[in-house]
């Protein structure tokens, strides 16, 4: 076998300390048997909320600390999956050394997205996530195209066994979406789709072109963190303006017949938050106001950060507009055009495999940062 094994195991093993500097298991540990002691508490599911984070947050820990002593033991045994290979001979030997390459690898690939995870280090990054996708110009490809997203985010989620929630749809009148909200319930889903935020583009023949001509057309991606009670954003009466109206839909039972539909208006900011896919009036308004409150508190978050860019001058790195191209004519391909991260499966990237487009756009960012940190 090529494989220098005692280098490739020792490089693992470098990798995986690095990892331990960050997650630190003795902190994890003493938080793990604090959320524990907390979960034993006799009033707990008192406030069925206040449960459910706490609960939460130990599941998470208690996962966060088994990955990472786990790696810790498949390096182990790799390492005896090694020597039993150099002990051996001929085909048996080839066998065993087969068998630790292929177990090599899976490690490397498991290592790499948990160093990804520890660069997610941002004060709001734990957090669940509200994802807004809104169709931009193009016009009815545009609507088709951000339908394509939303499946693509939603199929993302699926895979991570993320919980997802659509919190409100306006439809195109031909086809696809104007825009649609929904909530990504897991950990870090904040953080890591946060880097997905900003302009998408899709060049493609238009399905909805009779003449079969070439179409650009664009969506825009917001993600917020979602609003927790400890936030306390407070948001007077005075300052918003509820208007109702009735559900819009495609038809049959998606169409509500009372007015349930809530629209809330932040008059300071001129923010405006709608939704209507839940089932009462009552429960829209409450969806809305978190939606809302998330968004002020990434307003009052992207504030403080313009003050100290401004303090620390201007930075070449920007999100700017489309940061990815999704171009399926006149050849196949999807590439982030800020950190040149590509795939030549466009079919594979909006069913959800978008894994490495989000980890390089999480190293990308941490870079950036750094280079603004010591400019």
């Amino acid at each position: 076998m090529a494989t220098d094994f005692p280098h490739e195991i020792a490089e693992l093993r470098s990798t995986l300390e690095s990892i331990r500097a960050v997650t630190d298991p003795a902190a994890l540990r003493a938080r793990i048997a604090e959320l524990s002691e907390r979960a034993a508490a006799p009033d707990l599911w008192d406030d069925p909320d206040a449960a459910q984070a706490v609960t939460s947050q130990l599941s998470h820990a208690q996962s966060e600390l088994e990955r990472v002593e786990r790696l810790t033991r498949r390096i182990d045994d790799l390492e005896a999956l090694v020597e039993l290979g150099q002990e051996e001979d001929g085909a048996d030997a080839d066998a065993f050394l087969v068998d630790a390459e292929r177990e090599r690898t899976a490690i490397a690939k498991e290592l790499a997205e948990l160093e990804v995870r520890t660069l997610l280090s941002g004060k709001y990054d734990e957090r669940s996530a509200v994802v807004t996708i809104r169709a931009g110009a193009g016009g009815v490809d545009a609507a088709d195209f951000a339908e394509m997203l939303l499946r693509m985010y939603l199929r993302w989620a699926e895979r991570r066994g993320y919980a997802t929630k659509v919190l409100d749809t306006s439809y195109a009148e031909e086809a696809g979406l104007k825009s649609v909200t929904f909530e990504v319930d897991g950990p870090y889903a904040y953080g890591t789709l946060s880097v997905e935020g900003g302009t998408h583009r899709l060049v493609r023949i238009s399905p909805f072109d009779n003449q079969g001509r070439r179409q650009t057309s664009f969506a825009a991606v917001e993600v917020i963190p979602l609003i927790e009670k400890t936030d306390h954003i407070d948001v007077p009466e005075s300052d918003i303006r509820v208007d109702v109206f009735r559900s819009s839909g495609p038809g049959g039972q998606s169409v509500n017949t009372t007015d349930s539909a809530v629209r809330i208006t932040h008059l300071p900011t001129g923010i405006v938050v709608s939704m209507q896919d839940e089932k009462s009036q009552i429960q829209n308004r409450a969806a809305a106001m978190r939606v809302l409150q998330s968004r002020l508190l990434l307003l009052k978050q992207q504030q403080e950060a313009a003050e100290k860019k401004e303090l620390a001058g201007d930075a070449k790195a920007s999100w700017g507009d489309q940061m990815r191209s999704y171009v399926l004519q006149p050849y196949q391909m999807v590439k982030d055009l800020r950190t040149e991260h590509e795939s030549g499966n466009p079919a594979a990237v909006f069913d959800g495999e978008i894994d490495d487009f989000i980890d390089a756009g999480i190293r990308w960012r941490k870079n950036n940062q750094q280079v603004l940190a010591e400019a």
